[in-house]
This record gives structure tokens, sequence and C-alpha cells, in this order.
């Protein structure tokens, strides 16, 4: 009985941290900042509430503002999550759970970015120091992409292989990595998707 206990209270943690990960994920920075701009980012652009969309609908400075919150969002995220005792590869749960706050804000009829700042804030979070330097190696990768006007997201493919070989001599760090990989993976399909979708609406690649 003591042990169902247990079991029970640590269920309820886990779901309470998904709710607060699914809120601080679904805070809409790109589109508050947008409007405050007089520009609705979601008829703008590629269609996506995200730094990238942000930065070229309504300009650097705000497209930058929105890469810095969207990334404090999962790393605060992640924090709330470890100070409410949730650990391991448990702590994956409710980092996907903010990126599906982020893809789906309550706060704008659900929809939102693709996903990837969120992202990065997550996996810095999760793994640390580490993450940091992945995330620079993707930024140096994303900048060169778009100077040769290849897609920005191909850049996450660059972070997570270096993110493997910073992390190979812990052996909870690289679990952690596969399944930070594996999150990656469903936001470059989901972008992917989305930027298909506008496409055949008529709205251009960011």
């Amino acid at each position: 009985m003591p042990d169902l206990m247990i079991f029970a209270e640590k269920y309820i943690v886990l779901i309470l941290a998904c709710l607060v990960s699914y809120v601080f994920g679904a805070l809409p920075v790109a589109y508050r900042l947008s409007r405050r701009k007089g520009v609705d980012i979601f008829t703008s652009g590629t269609g996506l509430a995200g730094a990238s969309n942000v930065m070229k609908s309504v300009g650097r400075t705000s497209g930058l503002l929105v890469l810095v919150f969207d990334m404090a969002k999962g790393v605060l995220a992640i924090i709330i999550v470890k100070i409410m005792g949730i650990e391991g590869l448990i702590i994956l749960i409710p980092g996907l759970v903010a990126v599906f706050g982020h893809w789906n804000s309550i706060f704008t009829r659900f929809r939102g970015g693709d996903g990837m700042a969120i992202g990065a804030g997550i996996t810095i979070a999760v793994i640390g120091p580490t993450g940091l330097i992945a995330f620079l190696a993707t930024a140096v990768v994303i900048m060169l992409a778009q100077k040769l006007h290849f897609s920005s997201l191909f850049g996450v493919v660059v972070g997570y292989p270096v993110l493997l070989l910073l992390n190979l001599n812990n052996y909870e760090q690289v679990q952690l990595v596969f399944g930070l990989a594996g999150i990656a993976v469903l936001i470059l399909v989901h972008a992917l998707r989305g930027h298909r979708r506008r496409n055949r609406g008529g709205v251009g690649i960011s």
C-alpha cells in the first residue's frame, strides 16, 4: 500500500509538471510582440509564431527578443519541473509537453511556432553546459545556411551529433541526448510539414 501511494504521488507530480510545462510552452511571446508592432504573425511570412518569421516580418530586434524569450520558456519550464522533483529520462515528458504547448497554444487558438527555440532552451536546461556549446554550434550552422540560402531547420541536424560527442563519457547524459534528439526530430518533422502546408497555401518558407 505505501508503494502504491508513492507511485500515485509521483504520477500526480508528473501530471502537474506537464501542466506547468504546457503553460510555459504556450506563452504567446511572438504573437504578442508582433501585435504590438501592428503585425499579425499568423498571416505574415511563414505564418509561424517563431523568431525567424518575426525577424523577417517585424524586424531583427523583435526576432532576437522572441528567440531569447522562447528559449527562456524552455529553460524555465525544465527548472521548475526539476524543482518539483522530476529527474532522469522522465523529465523529457514535460519537455515534450512544453514543445506541444508552443505548437498549440491555448492563448492563440492552438496556433504556434515550429518549436526550435524552445527545444534549444529545453536541451540546455536538461543537459547543462554541453547543451549550450551544441546550441552555439547549431547557431553558426543556421547563420551559414541562411547565407547559402538553405533551410535553417537543418542546423538541428548538426547540433545533436555535437551534443552526443560532448557527452559520450556519461551514459546517463547519452540517454538524455538520444531522448532530446527524438524531440528534435519531431520538431523538424512538424516544421517541415508546416512549411509544406503553407507553401501549398501560397505562403513562403522562412
